[in-house]
């Protein structure tokens, strides 16, 4: 098949987009995996963004005001890597030969943090275009609150690439219904319409009209008829960045593999190498004749203003930033400090505290008694809920609502888009200045793990407000109750996982949250529980080390160990077995991870490695447990589907009592 001609195309700009192509063959090749098609068909695309449209410093990958690049389309890898290494990013040619390889710096899908230039993880489809979402916010919020008359600190746009699978994926659905309601002008997404899937055609399973729809989400919605054609793609940037008040979808006709005699516009050309022959017949239907790696000197040339625009750029952007340092010398310190995730001195003594003898409150209440006590010290604090923030405590009260007319607000509502949200709020984090949570219900988790799985990936400071933790949520029913849930957050590597006891715990976790470098997740209740009998600073110093003794008894046989609401029940089983004369010491144990930490002097302080027997109450799935109970352990958990019933009758029926856990101790003991 011959390609589809390349119309107003200087030889310049030929020979740059064909370098693009063939740098990318030649990784697939060379690692006998990957997606070559894709980025031989947005080369032009690529080449056009990078070297007349997206401000950004190669030298400089972390420039507060740079514009984004999201590879939505993270299959398509090779595209990013040759367009970072022709731009001048500290990415050589040694690493574009080890694609895919143990160690390089070019993995099989883009890594944030991993590769100068990266600016968020992709590979699971929809999650880019998501996230970018979020980065589009975060770029609203931060410029209404820094930008001042002639000051135009933040000012820059989130550009994406995207693909047929990942508008097909219901993440992406989500995520453009809300940038359209929020008018997120400075969202650019070029669709790369190439009508391939690994299974074939598009016209398989997907036709309906993608423009037609993002219209009807409220985006402004333009198409490029030949992707081939610069001075079409020219006219689409320029409708771009005319475009003020909408975010806008380019629908931009590719054709996979392009040049490709026997493969282009075929799904063989999607997820795996040419082959040998048929990249021999790509070169000579290219008129390619150059060595594998190689960038010709008309390419060098093409991409060789690419750094020194972007550090003419940002130089310009910092002699704007001394002026406006004279000008706004209290914003500048915060701008600094913001970028460098410093939080304000002395901010936790905001951190409400709780003692004995105060009224119970459920842990989700008591989050946001902590919000309402420090919000106003940390502007860079900011979140919402999908569609449940009076059950998650989550708003602000007395803050502004974000949305099109009200760019300074930091209450989001994020309707009932859990898995958009979790999204967002990554794309917020990756701004390196804010520190975004959201809340839902725990067994929505479900519906956000991706997002949040990929936050622990990236390390970004994501929070996630899990509610209504347990069976304990009652009447819902089954449908509602999480069981496997909290097992699952534990298992997900770099995730920060916490299910406070109490009001003090609470607070505790939210100061770990907001001073941690990567993303935390709380399990919080939606019945009241009581204050432990404990001074509030023990409880912090307790919770910052994941596990601690909140009641213990000279000569201990038992050491009973809980989480969250079944601190109190622990607490009342050990007085029980007291009153029979057996000692038990209790644990609390809000987060495994931050335990796991720990230097062994000190997990064995709490956990003595002795011949005591142990048994772990969590209203959760079982499994897991035995890590810290042993083999001669037990657990008193739950393994089935909860029940619709009152919260005080699903604790009696599945064994959630002082009585029942006394019980399943002294048989423990014999």
């Amino acid at each position: 098949m011959a390609p589809v001609s390349m119309r107003a195309v200087e030889e310049k700009d030929r020979v740059a987009i064909d370098t693009i192509r063939f740098l990318a063959v030649d990784m697939v090749e060379q690692a006998k995996s990957g997606h070559p098609g894709a980025p031989m068909a947005q080369a032009p695309l690529a080449y056009t963004l990078f070297t007349r449209h997206l401000r950004h410093n190669p030298a400089n990958p972390r420039w507060a005001n740079r514009d984004r690049f999201v590879l939505s389309c993270g299959h398509a890898s090779a595209l990013i890597y040759a367009m970072l290494h022709l731009s001048g990013y500290d990415l050589p040619m040694s690493e574009l030969q080890r694609f895919r390889q143990l160690g390089s710096k070019t993995p099989g899908h883009p890594e944030f943090g991993h590769t100068p230039g990266v600016e968020t993880t992709t590979g699971p489809l929809g999650q880019g275009i998501s996230t970018a979402v979020g980065m589009a916010i975060a770029e609203a919020y931060l410029g209404a609150h820094f930008n001042r008359d002639g000051f135009a600190l933040i000012d820059h746009t989130i550009w994406v690439f995207c693909s047929d699978g990942d508008l097909m994926e219901g993440v992406a659905s989500e995520a453009a219904s809300l940038a359209g309601h929020l008018g997120l002008s400075k969202l650019k997404v070029f669709y790369d319409a190439n009508k391939i899937s690994i299974d074939g055609s598009t016209d398989l399973s997907f036709t309906e009209d993608v423009g037609a729809r993002f219209a009807a989400y409220g985006w402004n919605v333009l198409h490029v008829a030949d992707v081939n054609d610069l001075e079409e793609l020219e006219r689409a940037f320029a409708g771009c960045k005319a475009e003020t008040e909408r975010p806008t979808l380019v629908v931009t006709r590719t054709h996979i593999g392009y040049g490709s005699p026997n493969k282009q516009d075929s799904h063989e050309a999607h997820g795996s190498p040419l082959g040998k022959d048929e990249v021999v017949a790509c070169r000579n239907n290219l008129g390619w004749t150059h060595p594998e790696f190689h960038v010709p000197e008309l390419a060098r040339e093409a991409f060789s203003q690419v750094p020194v625009a972007g550090a003419a750029e940002e130089n310009e952007w910092k002699e704007l930033f001394e002026r406006y340092r004279r000008q706004h010398g209290e914003l500048a310190a915060q701008f600094e400090a913001w970028q460098r995730q410093e939080l304000p001195e002395g901010w936790h003594e905001k951190l409400p505290r709780f003692a004995k003898g105060d009224a119970a409150i459920a842990t989700r209440a008591a989050s946001g008694k902590v919000l309402a006590g420090i919000e106003g010290f940390l502007p860079q604090l900011l979140g919402g809920s999908a569609d449940l923030a009076p059950s998650n405590n989550t708003f602000l009260k007395g803050r502004a609502v974000f949305s099109r007319s009200e760019r300074g607000g930091r209450n989001f509502h994020f309707g009932v888009r859990e898995h958009a949200m979790g999204a967002a709020l990554n794309g917020m984090a990756l701004s390196g200045f804010l520190r975004p949570y959201g809340g839902t219900f725990l067994i929505f988790l479900d519906y956000m793990r991706p997002a949040v799985r990929l936050a622990a990936l990236m390390q970004v400071p994501s929070i996630f407000v899990f509610t209504h933790d347990s069976i304990f949520l009652g009447e819902d029913g089954p449908t509602h109750q999480p069981i496997s849930q909290l097992m699952g957050l534990r298992t997900i590597p770099g995730l920060q996982m916490i299910r406070p006891a109490d009001g003090n715990e609470t607070a505790a976790a939210w100061r770990l949250a907001l001073e941690a470098k990567g993303p935390t997740a709380f399990a919080l209740t939606r019945q009241n529980l009581p204050i432990l009998p404990l001074d509030a600073e023990k409880v912090h110093e307790g919770v910052r080390r994941g596990a601690y003794v909140v009641a213990d008894a000279e000569g201990a046989e038992l050491i009973l160990i809980a989480t969250g609401s079944e601190v109190s029940l622990a607490l009342e089983a050990h007085q029980k077995l007291a009153e029979e004369g057996i000692a038990s010491r209790v644990v609390s144990m809000p987060c495994w991870s931050l335990f796991e930490e720990q230097d062994k002097t000190y997990r064995d302080q709490v956990l003595p490695p002795n011949r005591r027997k142990r048994l772990a109450i969590e209203a959760g799935a079982t499994l897991g447990w035995q890590k810290w109970v042993g083999l001669d352990g037990d657990v008193v958990g739950i393994d089935t589907y909860g029940a619709s019933a009152p919260a005080k009758d699903l604790a009696k029926h599945f064994g959630f009592t002082a009585d029942n856990v006394a019980a399943r101790a002294k048989a423990l003991l014999g």
